[in-house]
């Protein structure tokens, strides 16, 4: 028996909006900011929720580092990768690891640099 289940998955970030829009652009949903301006949330259709906190001095984890861990990564689930690609780097995602020609998988950074990978898989 689970002791708990998923509620929301939280990002820290240096602007909750700016990111919170930034993931409503990929998956869908409206963000809303909190009136101190230090958390967002983002109720995203058909999934979990993502909120986003503000964290000054926020360090965004390396990807790929021996050094570090990548800390967490979201994995989104798309049908067209090439297309998907396109409109996140758009958004602004930073392609991280494009990977070899027919892999079903790309990695990329979010405004803030938090890894993440569009799957067509």
């Amino acid at each position: 028996m689970a002791i708990a289940k998923l509620g929301t998955v939280v990002l820290d970030c240096p602007d909750p909006l700016a990111l919170a829009e930034f993931y409503a652009a990929l998956l869908g949903g409206t963000a809303a900011l909190e009136e101190d301006g230090t958390w967002a949330d983002l109720a995203v259709p058909g999934g979990p929720a993502l909120a986003f906190q503000k964290a000054s001095g926020h360090v965004p984890p390396r990807w790929p580092s021996a050094e570090g861990s990548q800390q967490f990564h979201l994995d989104l689930t798309v049908e067209n990768l090439d297309a998907a690609e396109r409109e996140a780097v758009a958004l602004g995602a930073k392609p991280l690891d494009p990977g070899p020609e027919g892999r079903t998988w790309r990695v990329f950074a979010d405004p803030a640099g938090h890894p993440f990978c569009l799957c067509a898989c």
